[in-house]
This record gives C-alpha cells, sequence and structure tokens, in this order.
C-alpha cells in the first residue's frame, strides 16, 4: 500500500516539473513582415513652379504727352531699335523750329561782330558776350532737336512685349512704362523651398523641369538661391535657368520641378526601399531592422539608410533582396525571437 502512494506521489511530481518546463517554453510573437523588393527610383524632391522672363525691361517716353501711334501688340517680337511707339510731336517740332532760327541769328551776329573784333572796333567784353550767347543758342537747339527725337520710343532691347500699358490717344508721363519688353530666349523658374529642405539645393544641383502648358520637358541649369526667406512661409526663393530657343516656355507658366541626385538618376541604380516604421535606431544612433529567417527566428540586421520617400525609406547597404523583414509588432522583439506572420 504505501509503495503504491509512493509510486503515486513520484508520478505527479514528474507531470508536475513537466508542465513548468513546457510553461517555460516562450511562445511565438505575431508579427506582420514584408519580403525585401527592389525598387527603381531617382532620389529627387518635386515642387511647384513659375516660368520667369530672363530680364524685363520697361520703355517709357522721357516726357509728357498724347501718345499718337502704338506699333507693336502684346506678345510680339520686337528688335532692338525697332520703333514701338509715336507721341504727338506738334509743341515739340515748334519749339526746335524756334531754337533753330535763334541759333541762325546768333551766329549771323557773331560774323557781323567779328569783323569789327577784328578790326579792334569791338570790345573784349563785348565779344565774349555774343560768343555766349551763340553757345547758350546752340545748346537750346540741340534739346530741343533731342526732345522733338524723344517723341519716337524706340525698343532699347531686343525681346517680346510683355504688356502694353497705354494706348493710342492716352496721355503718357515721364517715366512711366508704355511697353515692357521681355527676354525669353532663357528663362528662370522660379520655386519656393522650405528652410529646411533648401540647404540640400547647391547651385549644380541637377534638374528635370515639366511645362505642360508648353507640352515640353527640359533639364534646368545653374541654380541661384536666395539668402532670405519669407517671413510667413519660412520659404527660400530658389530660381532655376533654362535655356529656351524656342520660346515655348512663356512667362507665368507653371511648371513642375524636380530637384535629384545626379549620380542616382545617372547609374539607374536599383535601391531598396523599406517602410519608415521598419527601421529601428540603436543607443549608439546606428540603424538596424529586424529580419526573419527561415526558421521563424528573428535577428538584428544593421543597415545604412539615405533619404526617406514619402513613407518609406531608401537603403544603401545592410539588406539584401528578398530577405523577410518585420514591418509590424517588433515591440516585444529581442535576438532570437520566434515569430508567426
Amino acid at each position: 500500500m504505501k509503495k503504491g502512494i509512493l509510486g503515486l506521489l513520484t508520478l505527479l511530481m514528474i507531470c508536475s516539473c513537466s508542465e513548468k518546463k513546457e510553461s517555460k517554453v516562450k511562445a511565438p510573437t505575431r508579427v506582420k513582415t514584408e519580403v525585401v523588393g527592389e525598387a527603381t527610383i531617382n532620389i529627387q524632391q518635386q515642387y511647384v513652379g513659375i516660368v520667369e522672363e530672363h530680364e524685363g525691361t520697361a520703355v517709357s517716353f522721357t516726357g509728357m504727352g498724347m501718345v499718337k501711334r502704338m506699333l507693336v501688340n502684346e506678345g510680339q517680337a520686337v528688335s532692338r531699335g525697332q520703333l514701338i511707339a509715336e507721341m504727338d510731336d506738334t509743341q515739340a517740332r515748334n519749339l526746335l523750329n524756334g531754337a533753330e532760327a535763334a541759333m541762325t541769328q546768333a551766329n549771323d551776329a557773331l560774323e557781323r561782330y567779328k569783323l569789327l573784333y577784328d578790326n579792334g572796333s569791338l570790345p573784349e567784353v563785348q565779344w565774349v558776350e555774343i560768343q555766349s550767347k551763340v553757345a547758350q543758342a546752340k545748346s537750346q537747339y540741340e534739346v530741343a532737336k533731342k526732345n522733338l527725337a524723344d517723341c519716337r520710343l524706340t525698343a532699347p532691347v531686343s525681346g517680346i512685349v510683355g504688356k502694353k500699358l497705354v494706348g493710342a490717344g492716352e496721355t503718357a508721363m515721364p517715366s512711366q512704362a508704355v511697353v515692357t519688353i521681355l527676354d525669353i530666349s532663357s528663362v528662370k523658374v522660379k520655386v519656393s523651398i522650405p528652410e529646411a529642405e533648401v540647404s540640400s539645393i547647391t547651385a549644380s544641383t541637377p534638374t528635370i523641369i515639366n511645362v505642360e502648358a508648353a507640352q515640353k520637358q527640359v533639364s534646368g541649369g545653374k541654380i541661384e538661391k536666395g539668402v532670405q526667406a519669407d517671413a510667413l512661409t519660412h520659404t527660400y526663393e530658389v530660381r532655376v535657368n533654362v535655356q529656351n530657343t524656342d520660346r515655348k516656355l512663356l512667362p507665368g507658366m507653371v511648371a513642375s520641378v524636380s530637384f535629384g541626385s545626379e549620380q542616382v538618376r545617372k547609374s539607374g541604380s536599383e535601391m531598396i526601399l523599406l517602410p519608415v516604421t521598419a527601421v529601428q535606431k540603436k543607443a549608439d544612433g546606428s540603424l538596424f531592422v529586424w529580419t526573419v529567417t527561415k526558421d521563424s527566428t528573428t535577428h538584428r540586421t544593421t543597415v545604412s539608410a539615405g533619404q526617406t520617400q514619402g513613407n518609406r525609406m531608401l537603403i544603401i547597404n545592410g539588406i539584401e533582396n528578398g530577405v523577410r523583414i518585420v514591418t509590424e509588432g517588433y515591440q516585444k522583439l529581442s535576438e532570437g525571437s520566434k515569430v508567426i506572420y
């Protein structure tokens, strides 16, 4: 009887130890995973820009008067020296005629008095006075002649007429712009860049510019960066120079501007993109991801990362195509943890 009781107790103890050992075995952690795949990308940042003329010139009369004729229209190509507009020159012509008559009279007096001066019959002071009157008459004639010429407005540069601000019959004021002439043989695309991103753009950063209105895509040239931020938006103005020999890009057109890495775009390299949430940081600042082996065991794998593309991060090295990584549920993982997915 005692032997039976002793055997029963021994059996119970063995079962209890077996249950404790089984309870120590940790259940696999449920996680979400993703198999790494390659993606061909360009490391680019895209912005909306506005096409601007390379240079704009406001053309105006130097005097006041009524515009008699306008000889150009908006959008018309003009050459340097081409007549743009004419002002009523009646008054200017009358002033020129009067100045011409005064100069003729002064020259005639000079010739008559010169005979007296040569004979010694004319005092020196009077001779100097006559010469001064001739000089004044000549000066007034030159001024009147220029005033008449200024009634004709010519293009100081070659380009395209942007805006016509004064029409025939209207009164033009001194220095008031009559037309603007735009140089669009090359243009600039203006983009506002957030302050956090402007430092990554240099004068030689490669750009691709797409203008739907002109059905044209071109590579940008030299970049000009502003140094003063907008007080409200905290953005900096950046201008990309673009050749425009066919003059299809016009001021005011909306453009899509991509600033990108020339090295990646030239090589066409295939890079790996992982969800941002899958990339973790160690205490020393290095980055790692949880990889899952074929036996469903997790391991820390150190990686090097580049720029983010939306909600995904570019992985430069450390991971190969086809590796399974943990994307969610990694909070309870440790080296060698078993997982189910």
